[in-house]
């Protein structure tokens, strides 16, 4: 099979030669997030970090690490209050931002152009763009009362104004990413980590507004992911997602304390991914001990409908080489070259 027919049939729960396996990483620090705008260098830094990657490892999964941009300005400079909130001036198709996302998208594209993988941007919700914008990249620590909290307890209306301010131009983004840049899919982040917002809240004036983005990514590609983002360990309800319709889902199976068997079953059968922890045995374990943890994984979810990755990104500095390990793990299985070593 080539990569992208494998890759359908993860998403089709359908029989495949091996399990796909999908790893990915940052290439800036998180210092340097964001300042493509005003950095040159952390903006090439960004982009060639993506070349040097893939001479160690040919991914299963293509997935553009925009670092250097990632999240979405909102434009909530100057909000003191939840009224601000009408004011906020999100970017839109045509701005600086928009053109540099184009750039960065594109020239990474170009060096994947020959690859037989799909291709996918990372995304972010309305919610972790406005929540950023407020509070600052606050990684999911753990908060008494989150200033998004605050607001919509103040003015809900607001709050929901400049959620479907940003949520206009999260979808003018996505629509240009597939259609414009060719990006076969949006790798979509979503989280309440750490419970920033009290459950019954984001139920109410948060999911709407998700569901409502992901009905239209779902219009550009029928191959879009969820990325449910436990960072670091920082863990996700995930009752709060399980009516998410998204082809494929990933969440973080230790901080959420579920395997991807019983993820499996929790969303209802759709094709999941993940498996391995963020800075655990795939970045410290032997070649032994990173293989033996993928027949584990595999032993109990299968090989239909199960993509084997990780919680979230692995940190910068692994040796992508490692992943080849993984790799070799899923087609000795799939061989019936291992025997089953989990009960």
């Amino acid at each position: 099979m080539t990569r992208k027919e494998r890759f359908v049939k993860f998403l089709k729960n359908e029989p495949v030669d091996r399990v796909p396996v999908a790893f990915f990483h940052h290439f800036c620090e998180p210092n340097e997030w964001m300042k493509g705008l005003v950095d040159e260098a952390i903006f090439q830094k960004n982009i060639e970090g993506h070349r040097t990657a893939r001479a160690k490892f040919e991914p299963d999964v293509v997935k553009v690490m925009n670092d250097s941009l990632m999240i979405m300005p909102a434009g909530c400079e100057n909000v003191k209050c939840a009224a601000d909130l009408r004011n906020i001036t999100p970017p839109k198709k045509g701005s600086a931002w928009f053109e540099k996302t184009r750039e960065l998208t594109c020239k990474v594209l170009e060096i994947y152009q020959d690859s037989d993988a799909p291709k996918f941007v990372t995304g972010f919700s309305p919610m972790m763009i406005l929540r950023i914008g407020i509070s600052g990249f606050d990684l999911g620590q753990a908060v008494t009362r989150s200033n998004l909290e605050l607001f919509l307890e103040e003015d809900p209306d607001a709050v929901l104004c400049a959620l479907d301010n940003i949520g206009e131009s999260v979808m003018q983004l996505n629509e240009m990413l597939i259609k414009e840049c060719g990006a076969d899919g949006i790798y979509m982040s979503v989280n309440n980590q750490a419970n920033y917002l009290p459950d019954e809240m984001y139920r109410k004036y948060i999911a709407p507004g998700e569901k409502k983005m992901l009905a239209h990514m779902n219009t550009l590609s029928d191959m879009n992911l969820l990325h449910i983002c436990g960072y670091h360990g920082k863990s996700n309800n995930l009752e709060l997602y399980a009516d998410y319709e998204m082809p494929g889902i990933n969440w973080a199976v230790y901080a959420d304390r579920m395997t991807l068997a019983d993820g499996k079953k929790f969303f209802g059968g759709k094709p999941v991914f993940g498996g391995f922890s963020q800075d655990g045995v795939i970045y410290t374990g032997t070649k032994d001990e990173v293989q033996r943890e993928v027949w584990k994984i595999l032993d109990e979810a299968g090989q239909v409908g199960i993509m084997i990755g990780d919680d979230c990104t692995v940190p910068n500095d692994i040796d992508d080489s490692r992943f080849n390990w993984v790799v070799e793990a899923c087609e000795k299985y799939a061989e019936g070259k291992v025997k089953l070593i989990h009960v």
